[in-house]
């Protein structure tokens, strides 16, 4: 068990680190509200991972892979989701200061990053998709699968904890070194790149189609 888990997060962290949605908005919230309030959109990243693990482990996943409606479903909310915030993003102003504020304060503000980051990641397909197809290798029938399950979930969880902790720390050295317009830029690219990633999501097929 302990070689399938060491060969499950090698190749969760490889995934994991490669850019994606969460650890974009990790590398964005962390430039723009500074790693402590980052690591509240981190969470929300982390919970979506127990979420589409728990899926999958009930049959979710081989749903969405069989229904081409319900992978439509999801599909099109995600990629609304991905365009809004690149949208967003491309249309801050790149201050700092001003970002906290649009955000709101206080409570508002943690539960705004919060779900943003879980929003992202939960309806993304492709996660659905992509566990139901690597999960199962890692679970071994001669054991209890409840329990597999949740091992893994905590280990990719941790994994992906630590890989958006690292674009956090990142986005917020970057901006703190380039100021006001590094600012700017690294919203722009980060938005441009949330753009694309909802392109590509847009179309994206289940692999039966």
């Amino acid at each position: 068990m302990e070689v399938t888990v060491l060969a499950f997060a090698l190749i969760a962290f490889i995934g994991i680190a490669t850019p994606g949605p969460t650890v974009l908005l990790a590398l964005t919230n962390g430039s723009r509200f500074g790693v402590r309030r980052s690591i509240i959109g981190m969470m929300g990243a982390v919970l979506s991972d127990f979420v589409l693990i728990g899926a999958v482990a009930i049959g979710l996943g081989a749903l969405l892979a069989a229904s081409e409606f319900w992978f439509a479903v999801v599909k099109w909310i995600g990629v609304g989701y991905l365009a809004f915030l690149g949208i967003m993003l491309l249309r801050s102003r790149g201050s700092l200061d001003s970002a906290i504020q649009a955000a709101g304060d206080g409570n508002r503000s943690m539960h705004s990053i919060f779900l943003r980051s879980f929003l992202v990641a939960v309806t993304n397909p492709k996660g659905y998709l992509f566990f139901s197809a690597f999960l199962p290798q890692f679970v071994r029938p001669e054991f209890p699968q409840f329990q597999q399950y949740v091992v893994l979930a905590v280990v990719f969880a941790g994994i992906d904890f630590a890989v958006m902790l690292g674009y956090a720390l990142l986005g917020s050295h970057a901006v703190r070194m380039l100021k006001k317009s590094g600012a700017l830029w690294l919203d722009r690219l980060c938005g441009g790149a949330l753009l694309m990633l909802a392109g590509s999501l847009a179309f994206y097929r289940r692999a039966s189609a």
